[in-house]
């Protein structure tokens, strides 16, 4: 996906897959995005989660409306150790006018879960928002 927010560009996060009903992406868990215990700190995974659901909530808006996240719960199943590259996909749970649910699950390099993520996103009328990337879909 050519356009991303800011902030994914400064995680390193690649968005491999986007379309409006799954987005995938990997995340390189750097030295900087580590924690005391050699793994991915919970706030990275938490941001990749964050990320691609909102490209996923992007992605089903109507024309000038906006999108962003109203509440978001995270199961830490398994550490993702530092050197690894975590990879998530992000599928719908409800699709709706005002709001949509994201459900965001993130692997380990040996394919095991490490992360579960569930999100809401709110959509904003177009009064309520701000571009930072251009309104281009995927």
């Amino acid at each position: 996906m050519e356009h991303q927010p800011p902030f994914a560009h400064l995680l390193g996060l690649r968005i491999t897959f986007a379309s409006a009903d799954r987005v995938e992406a990997d995340l390189v868990v750097t030295d900087q995005l580590g924690n005391a215990n050699g793994a991915a700190h919970g706030g990275a995974l938490m941001a990749l989660a964050d990320n691609i659901g909102g490209v996923a909530a992007w992605l089903n808006l109507r024309e000038g409306e906006g999108t962003t996240t109203l509440e978001s719960k995270t199961n830490f199943l398994r550490p993702v150790p530092v050197g690894e590259t975590a990879h998530a996909v992000c599928i719908p749970l409800h699709k709706g006018r005002t709001t949509m649910v994201w459900q965001t699950t993130i692997f380990r390099a040996d394919s095991k879960t490490a992360a579960i993520v569930t999100q809401t996103q709110m959509v904003l009328a177009q009064r309520d928002t701000v571009r930072m990337v251009p309104d281009r879909r995927a």
